[in-house]
């Protein structure tokens, strides 16, 4: 079996959020996803299992591409961990493979592409128990200073 490591929350070694309320992984958001990543250290991936109820509803039965937009950017946010840095998301795309399904078990994948200076690209892809994917994403991560961008939301 892979070695997996937690990965809850936005946290790096530089920075410590009093609360986490992201929609996609806060724990203490209660209105909010509660996705758990681990990182799985053999497919140098971030991995999160889950799957979504009816509120998440698009189409009838399927899941609200808004949604699948928001699972993507929070797995391909996790990336940035592995360098230890505050990147926000400067851009995403996704390609919507297939309709994602209400109530079946899914997992988000996502790594690291290649990092340019502040600059990082990561990808990640919805997949189903049968390993097809439904969607998948690229995403630009911009590197910042937490201390100058959050400095009221951050613990000394």
């Amino acid at each position: 079996m892979a070695k997996t490591t937690s990965a809850r929350g936005h946290h790096t070694r530089y920075d410590r959020l009093r609360k986490n309320y992201c929609f996609a992984c806060g724990k203490d958001n209660p209105q909010g996803m509660r996705l758990k990543f681990v990182y799985d250290e053999e497919s140098q991936q971030f991995v999160c299992r889950f799957r979504l109820g009816k509120r998440y509803t698009g189409p009838p039965g399927h899941c609200h591409g808004g949604i699948i937009a928001t699972i993507l950017d929070d797995a391909m946010g996790k990336v940035n961990k592995l360098r230890d840095v505050v990147a926000l998301t400067s851009q995403i795309t996704v390609d919507y493979i297939r309709p994602v399904p209400l109530n079946q078990p899914l997992r988000v994948e996502s790594r690291e592409v290649r990092v340019e200076g502040r600059q990082h690209t990561n990808m990640a892809e919805i997949l189903n128990e049968k390993n097809e994917v439904l969607a998948r994403s690229h995403g630009t991560f911009i590197a910042i200073d937490p201390e100058k961008m959050f400095a009221k939301y951050v613990k000394k």
